[in-house]
């Protein structure tokens, strides 16, 4: 699977952009430096039920 393909299946599954993604992120300080890829994943999983491969992906693209 491309990382394109992630991203596309993240926004089907949550209904949102990688880039809304980011900026909620932003919002509750995840994109801080120092912020470990444990916690976005509780986040994506607790709001979006993102699984551990997807929510790996953005936090590639959040960090």
């Amino acid at each position: 699977m491309s990382f394109q393909a992630y991203l596309d299946t993240i926004e089907m599954k949550t209904g949102l952009t990688a880039r809304q993604l980011i900026e909620i992120a932003r919002e509750k300080g995840l994109s801080q430096e120092g912020v470990k890829a444990a916690e976005i994943l509780a986040w994506l999983k607790e709001d979006y039920q993102l699984g551990r491969g997807h929510g790996m992906a953005m936090v590639h693209v959040i960090q």
